[in-house]
Formats: C-alpha cells, structure tokens, sequence
C-alpha cells in the first residue's frame, strides 16, 4: 500500500475524534501484505478530496461500507458482471484479504478503497451517482453510552440519501436486535426514503446478499439477523 494511503489515513485520525469504526489492524499474512504491496495500485482507490470516482463504463454502481474480509462482497460481485461495486474498509487485513480474492477471480467490477466512508462520501462520490448502498454487519456499538457512535445516524443517512439515485436502495444487515431497531428508526424519520418492507420494518434476507460464516454460526446458536431496504423517492 502506498505512502501516501498511510498518510491520508494518518491525517484522518487525528481531524475526527468520534468515528463510527475503531481501527483494528491485527496481524497480516504474508500474502495479504504482498497484495496491498503489489495489487494495491491494480484494485485500489487512493482516497483524494479533489478527484471523483469512476468507472470506464456507465453499469449500475454499488457501493459497500465495511466489507470485512470482503468474502460476500466477492460473491455479489462475481454473480453481478452488469454491475461496478466500490468497497470501503478500513480493517488492512481485511482489504488484503479481498484484493487477493478480486486477483483470483480476475474481476473487473470491484475497486477497493482504506479509508473513512464519511470523508469518501463527501469528497469522492458524485451527488445521485449510486445506485445502491450496502452496509452489513457493522459495529453495534451495544453499550449505550457508545451508540452515538454508530455508523447510522440521521446525518450519515442524510449523506447517502444526497449520494444515491431516485430509486436507488440502501440496503442495512444487522444480528444486533436493538440496533436493529435504531436503524428502522433513524431510516423511518429521514426524508426522501420509502421502508421496502410490505410490514414496513424488516425484510427477509434478499437472495442477492450472501450469507457469511459469521452469520451461519450466528444462526446455528440462534441469533436472528435483521435487513432493513429503503428506497430514495
């Protein structure tokens, strides 16, 4: 990965004191390192404030907040060829682990970027240019004294609803029920989205999200999983 990757990240740190991740780098093998090293300038996007992303074609653009390993990030984006995706992790390991998967299945519709997701947003994403947006899993913050620091808050939502399509969906997955619950209330008082849901709070899981490991062994000790898909009028 690149110095200048290193330093944006650096420079982030220090400007926000209240982010919706907290940044465990944990230990990377040998080969997540060669493919940040030697991948990185192929599938990654050096976060820039002055540069909007593209793609060499006009196919529907998804965009992934906190992809993890990348494993059904992966899965979506070799089952949907007619589709770009953008990931966005912030976890090194995680994002060596998806640039060595988006080698060995040589795709073309994936690019990967280290970087907060708030300051992509802002500063990298055209206004109405995404057709979806994915977050999965992400950090429950469950002790109530933290959640003002969870991903989905009014202003985040505010944000993405600028970022997508008319039509375009913003899709959230959570195993935490009282986040769960937070997200259906945040989404439900924000302006310009319309609940998916035929009972207007959750969905059955989508045949397009993949179930991860992580979810399986959730499910096998009982643990409900909630999606919740919004749509921009």
């Amino acid at each position: 990965m690149s110095e200048q990757l290193k330093t944006n990240n650096q420079e982030t740190e220090s400007k926000r004191t209240i982010r919706s991740f907290v940044l465990r780098q944990g230990r990377l093998t040998k080969g997540q390192q060669q493919a940040l090293t030697h991948l990185w300038p192929i599938y990654g996007i050096e976060y820039n404030a002055h540069s909007q992303i593209t793609f060499e074609n006009d196919k529907p653009l998804v965009l992934e907040i906190g992809f993890g390993m990348g494993a059904s990030l992966i899965e979506m984006a070799k089952s949907s060829p007619d589709k770009n995706f953008i990931g966005i992790e912030v976890h090194r390991p995680g994002v060596g682990a998806c640039l060595m998967a988006i080698e060995e299945n040589k795709l073309t519709n994936l690019k990967v970027m280290c970087h907060d997701a708030v300051e992509v947003l802002e500063n990298m994403i055209t206004n109405e240019s995404l057709d979806k947006v994915q977050i999965f899993f992400p950090d429950p913050w469950h002790k109530a004294r933290h959640n003002k620091r969870r991903i989905i808050q009014p202003e985040f939502v505010k944000l993405i609803h600028e970022k997508l399509k008319v039509n375009g969906v913003l899709h959230l997955a959570t195993d935490w029920q009282h986040y769960a619950e937070h997200m259906l209330e945040v989404l439900s008082q924000a302006d310009g989205f319309k609940n998916l849901s035929t009972t207007n709070d959750y969905i059955p899981r989508p045949d397009d999200r993949p179930i991860t490991k992580f979810e399986k062994r959730g499910q096998n000790l009982g643990h409900g999983v909630w999606d919740l898909q919004f749509i921009k009028k």
